[in-house]
Parts: structure tokens; C-alpha cells; sequence
């Protein structure tokens, strides 16, 4: 049921608020490439030489919209997403530097469904494809390390709210690595950080800032092949977008963590894991819910 009038605090609070949701709205796309959360436990390293398929399974809840400074803009907001990423993974033998040479590919297909005064939305596509040609990873001892660098092509839908695409090229620079607390490796401490460099969109003329998204955890082995432990995720954009269609100068954030259980099935060679993400801060963007569910299949 509708209200027929509103006090004139309340008119100047729903104009306020329709015009920070215009102009997140238009922003939206821009919240960085990378999915943060798909990555969990031992997030920091790369499988040994072979080759893996990865069927990546992510599921975003929010109804609270956040200005710049993480405050909830009073109005009704709901917003779903789901991502149902494939990615091949080919570790090579080859050896640069005593690192392990490989290379993968991610195709997302996106669903968005966005709920807001003067913006509902809601899409079905593909999403940007990401191509990483170069990675490289070392395993020693007590400690993993990986690096890599690919980048983002505009092959997803582009029209915000509930765009499937970015509208824009990009590169993405990774680093990651896994500390292992004891000798027989049950205890692990790993982090993941990706670096984002975007190029302009056209179609809004403007040329989102770069992003920072960094994954971390602390896991325990239970047994030969149960894992669990604490995840989180923090993603911070660290320019300013620019050109003459920016809508505004805030900095988009959001902060996450929650909890992770990963299970080894040696008969199918496959790896199940299940995370979950409470956002506790966000700016300039939505805050709520991230649950992944990651399958990757050993050949």
C-alpha cells in the first residue's frame, strides 16, 4: 500500500535518496571486475602441473543501499545476483624463474534483478570474460606463492541497474600466497590480492577507478580430506572515476566474513567448497549476503 503524502522532511529525504540511487545506479557497473568472494580457503595457491575445471556458483542477497559514507539510504531497495562462472585451469611443467607456467579463462553467465524507486531491472547474460595467459606458481615446504596477469573483455550486457558487463576493457594484476603453520600442513593462513586497471566506457563516457580486492583465511584440516575455517573479503576502489559522464567522486568499499567448509572426494577427483560472506560494511554500493558454491574437477 502507497502513502498519499509525505511531510516535506520526508520529500526532501526521497529526493535525496532517488538521486544518490540515480547516480549509484549509473555507477553500479563499476564496483570492480573481479566477483570478490569466489575465492576461500587457500585462496593464495595454485593447484600443482595438470589440468582442472572450475564451476564457480555465487549468490548475492541485499536490501540496504549505502551512501559514501556507509550509511543506509532510507528507501526500499532489494537486490539479487547469481554468477555461474566456468574456468579452465592448465598448470603447465614448464618452469619460469622455478615457477610452474599456466594459463586459464573465465566465462560468466550473470543474472541480476534490481528493486528501487525509479530503478527496477533485471537481466539474464553473459558477463565480461576474463583471460589470464600468464600465471605463475611456486610450492615449497611451509609456503605457496602465485602471481598472474589477464584481463577483462566487454562481452556482457551493458545497461545499469542490472547490467551483466562493465562496458569497459580492463587488467587485473594478481598476487597471492599460503603460509602453513606446521609440518604436516594442517594449519594455513593465506591471502589473495588482485589489482584492477580499467579503461573508459564508452557509453557513459567515463572511466571507472581502479580497484583493489583482497581474500584471506585461516583453515584447519579435520582430516585427510575436510577442511575448514574463516574467510573474509575486502574490496576498496582506489581512484577516482573519471571523465565528463562521472556522477560522483566517492570511493566504493565493502568488508566481509564469515565462515567456509571444503570437502575432497578422491574417487571423483573433485573438490567441493561452501562459503559464506556477511557483509559488515559497505559504501557507496549495496551491503548484504555472498554464499558460494565452487566445484573443481582434476582430470
Amino acid at each position: 500500500m502507497m502513502t498519499t503524502s509525505l511531510s516535506t522532511g520526508g520529500k526532501r529525504a526521497g529526493a535525496l535518496a532517488v538521486s544518490l540511487l540515480c547516480g549509484i545506479a549509473a555507477q553500479a557497473q563499476f564496483q570492480g571486475n573481479y566477483p570478490i568472494g569466489v575465492e576461500g580457503l587457500k585462496g593464495g595457491t595454485l593447484p600443482p602441473p595438470g589440468l582442472y575445471l572450475r564451476d564457480y556458483n555465487l549468490f548475492y542477497f541485499s536490501d540496504r543501499l549505502n551512501d559514501r559514507d556507509g550509511n543506509e539510504i532510507p528507501i526500499d531497495f532489494e537486490a539479487f545476483g547469481y554468477a555461474n562462472a566456468i574456468r579452465p585451469v592448465w598448470i603447465t611443467s614448464w618452469q619460469v624463474l622455478g615457477g610452474y607456467y599456466g594459463m586459464d579463462v573465465l566465462v560468466p553467465l550473470i543474472y541480476k534483478d534490481v528493486s528501487a524507486p525509479g530503478a527496477i531491472d533485471s537481466e539474464f547474460n553473459v558477463g565480461d570474460i576474463f583471460v589470464e595467459p600468464i600465471t605463475l606458481s611456486w610450492h615449497w615446504k611451509q609456503a605457496d606463492l602465485g602471481v598472474g596477469y589477464g584481463f577483462w573483455a566487454p562481452t556482457g550486457y551493458f545497461d545499469p541497474p542490472a547490467n551483466t558487463g562493465q562496458g569497459a576493457w580492463a587488467h587485473m594484476m594478481t598476487l597471492g600466497g599460503t603460509v602453513y603453520a606446521d609440518t604436516n600442513k594442517t594449519w594455513a593462513v593465506s591471502a589473495l590480492a588482485r589489482y584492477e586497471i580499467n579503461y573508459e566506457n564508452g557509453d557513459l563516457q567515463i572511466t571507472p577507478g581502479n580497484t583493489l580486492s583482497l581474500e584471506w583465511s585461516v583453515s584447519k584440516t579435520l582430516a585427510k580430506f575436510y577442511d575448514v575455517g574463516i574467510v573474509g573479503y575486502w574490496q576498496q576502489q582506489t581512484t577516482e572515476d573519471s571523465g565528463p559522464g562521472r556522477r560522483t567522486d566517492a570511493l566504493d568499499s565493502v568488508v566481509a566474513v564469515g565462515p567456509e567448509v571444503s570437502i575432497f572426494c578422491p574417487k571423483w577427483k573433485l573438490f567441493t567448497s561452501l562459503r559464506y560472506n556477511y557483509e559488515v560494511f559497505a559504501a557507496d554500493r549495496p551491503q548484504g549476503h555472498t554464499v558460494t558454491l565452487t566445484l573443481t574437477k582434476i582430470f
